[in-house]
């Protein structure tokens, strides 16, 4: 389970993310990121917080058990990560319908590579890449 701060939840902060910000897709997973803060005060992204990250699983993916099946990897990932992500990011994790049968390595490999093409993640050292 991510920590209440990590979670995005308002549909508002979802349209946000998804039509101001960059994504990065592959075979089972399509991430959005919104690295920057915006200028409105009233946003929900802001520097100073921790990287947010909310999950779209559609019913194109499957019945209910596997929709909450790849909920339950896809947040898995993303929470062994969330350390590595820039303060102030917002990402949305979207699952594809070819995630229906996608284990955890390769979520974890389609993330990883969708980071690396979004240029979020950070260096051992702290700094930002």
């Amino acid at each position: 389970m991510l920590p209440a701060t990590a979670r995005l939840t308002r549909s508002a902060d979802f349209r946000l993310v998804t039509r101001q910000g960059r994504r990065a897709g592959g075979p089972r997973i399509v991430v959005h990121a919104l690295a920057s803060a915006p200028t409105d005060s009233r946003e929900v992204v802001q520097t100073n917080s921790s990287a947010r990250v909310g999950f779209v699983v559609s019913k194109a993916v499957g019945n209910s058990v596997v929709r909450h099946r790849v909920a339950r990897r896809l947040r898995h990932v993303v929470r062994d990560r969330l350390g590595t992500l820039p303060a102030g990011s917002a990402l949305i994790v979207r699952a594809l319908p070819s995630a229906a049968g996608a284990s955890s390595a390769e979520f974890r490999q389609d993330f990883d590579s969708a980071l690396r093409r979004l240029r979020l993640t950070v260096d051992n050292d702290g700094g930002g890449v």
